[in-house]
């Protein structure tokens, strides 16, 4: 059965690059689309009705222009208008979906602050995996980036990856990024060792899930990077040249971060790729 999408749609110049990432995947792999738009619940102000009517009207044109376009290359698109809270909406449309994509409106290091909760919420309780577009050029992107951990979290996110590198002919990069326990104040370095267990503890799981993914995909390139440092700064730093980024969340929820992990939260604060959360 083909891969149904759920892409979220507003004016913003991030929600095209949205569409155009759904798009392009949809040519891949005959995957199904379907274009929301959520307009804001009323509040029951004098002359309101007038407003939302409009806004309405508007946002239904929108999508219908943004339909037309999708189809204009083959693509099977549907369209909903919704009204209510965002989140809200969009993550009860993503139960019967297998992808929900959404934009971001970052643009890189230098385009100011992180981003606001809206995205990581929808994220954090949506119904299924969560591709997150950031407002950045990805032409010319090779590569999918898996972060490795030993959770279980983190084998559904490898299988995931293995399964979407496999799709498209990319190579896949299993990343494990290691911190040390803070030394103690009565110790002045790590006793001899300790630094090299540690890379070699995280060389080991590396290659346990690669040895799976080669069992799984024979044709599949995998390779490894075992490095020492945060596991967000490592794998933002390394998605700049990949073109998606896959990382496991620990569940559904309203505590985003917590819910999330503080990586994935953390990649997703500043993502760099296209950025699918699995569960």
């Amino acid at each position: 059965m083909a891969e149904s999408m759920l892409v979220g749609v507003t004016d913003a110049v991030a929600s095209r690059r949205a569409i155009e990432w759904a798009c392009r995947r949809a040519e891949e792999r005959g995957s199904r689309i379907e274009l929301i738009s959520i307009v804001g619940g009323a509040v029951g102000a004098v002359g309101e009705g007038a407003v939302v009517a409009e806004a309405l009207a508007l946002t239904e044109a929108m999508l219908e222009r943004e339909a037309e376009r999708a189809r204009a290359r083959g693509l099977h698109v549907e369209v909903r208008l919704a009204r209510g809270n965002p989140v809200d909406e969009l993550v009860d449309a993503s139960m019967v979906f297998d992808l929900l994509v959404i934009g971001s409106d970052y643009r890189g290091p230098q385009s100011g602050p992180r981003r606001g909760p809206h995205g990581v919420r929808i994220v954090a309780a949506a119904h299924c995996p969560v591709a997150v577009i950031p407002d950045i050029d990805l032409d010319g992107r090779q590569g999918v980036l898996v972060g490795v951990d030993g959770s279980p979290f983190s084998a559904k996110a490898i299988e995931f990856a293995a399964a979407e590198a496999a799709g498209i002919g990319d190579p896949l990069t299993l990343v494990h990024a290691w911190t040390t326990v803070p030394l103690p104040l009565a110790m002045h370095a790590y006793p001899a060792g300790y630094l090299a267990g540690m890379q070699k503890l995280g060389e080991e799981m590396v290659a346990e899930a690669r040895s799976g993914i080669v069992e799984r995909h024979p044709d599949l390139e995998v390779r490894g990077i075992v490095e020492r440092g945060h596991p967000g700064v490592v794998l933002g730093r390394l998605s700049a040249e990949a073109r998606t980024t896959v990382v496991g969340s620990h569940g559904r929820g309203p505590l985003a971060r917590l819910l999330l992990g503080s990586t994935s939260h953390e990649v997703l604060s500043w993502p760099v790729s296209a950025t699918i959360v699995v569960r």
